[in-house]
């Protein structure tokens, strides 16, 4: 008996991308060996990403807009959702949410938050982690999260991004003293954009008897008809809230967490002080 082939789980865009990558493979009268070679792949790369057999990679969509595309920029337009359906499965729903939210506010209490993360600080952060994921997991995910960046510069609508960061996400080091650095200079950068809204909870903001930030990250989410959703996740395992009452509850958390955090201003000064910037 023939050894079964191992399937991973492609999602529908990456199925999308194989379909129209072999309907124009034919039209062109390429073969699979033909065309796997213009893209430095082999025959049997093109055929498993053909049938479904592992999903269509980040490099490879850029080369079958270069052998494929025509200029027509398909294979570009499908990086960024192909890439999202790489996210940690308990992740994508939200994912989606994301993508179209009209404004975030977040807190973050233990690392950067994904959406403010450099690359490098990223790709530590996920290769560091336990189980210890394969350097090609690792890549996916690097390259997914990278692709949720696209939300700060979309213009239609402009989304308008509140990060609250625990003064300790700051002052532990990722990776390398010179990866932290970077990053710190990047949530800098980030803080200084016109839709976006950084401040910094500071280490010492329970002192005065409040301390409205003791149960972890928080994800509140606007969709583009107002609606409001609320995302959490600890240790792999997340959740998705849409009841009104309980995101009401949720959102009035947020503002405490804000209200006892730094001004942005304030908050900038502290972030460059810890990357080295003189003032």
């Amino acid at each position: 008996m023939a050894r079964e082939e191992i399937r991973e789980n492609v999602g529908p865009m990456a199925r999308m991308a194989a379909t129209l990558a072999k309907k124009m493979r034919l039209r062109k009268g390429l073969t699979q060996e033909r065309e796997g070679a213009l893209m430095g792949y082999t025959g049997a790369a093109i055929s498993a990403m053909e049938r479904f057999v592992h999903p269509v990679s980040d490099e490879m969509l850029v080369q079958l807009e270069r052998v494929l595309g025509d200029g027509l920029g398909i294979f570009e337009e499908l990086r960024v959702p192909v890439s999202l359906e790489k996210l940690p499965e308990q992740f994508r729903n939200y994912s989606q949410i994301e993508q179209k939210a009209v404004a975030l506010w977040l807190y973050a209490n233990h690392v950067v938050h994904g959406l403010f993360q450099t690359e490098p600080y990223m790709r530590a952060l996920i290769a560091g982690g336990f189980p210890e994921p394969t350097l090609e997991r690792v890549e996916e995910l690097v390259v997914g999260r990278m692709a949720r960046k696209a939300l700060f510069d979309r213009e239609k609508p402009v989304c308008q991004i509140e990060l609250v960061l625990d003064e300790s996400v700051l002052r532990r080091p990722i990776g390398s003293e010179e990866v932290m650095r970077e990053q710190l200079l990047y949530l800098a950068e980030c803080a200084r954009r016109r839709n976006v809204n950084l401040q910094v909870l500071p280490l010492d903001a329970g002192l005065g008897g409040e301390y409205a930030a003791a149960r972890g990250n928080l994800s509140v989410v606007e969709t583009p008809a107002h609606d409001h959703a609320v995302y959490l996740e600890i240790q792999d395992e997340s959740v998705l809230v849409s009841d009104r009452s309980k995101v009401s509850t949720y959102m009035q958390r947020y503002a405490k967490i804000r209200a006892q955090a730094l001004d942005p201003r304030t908050s900038l000064g502290l972030i460059e002080r810890l990357a080295g910037v003189e003032s």
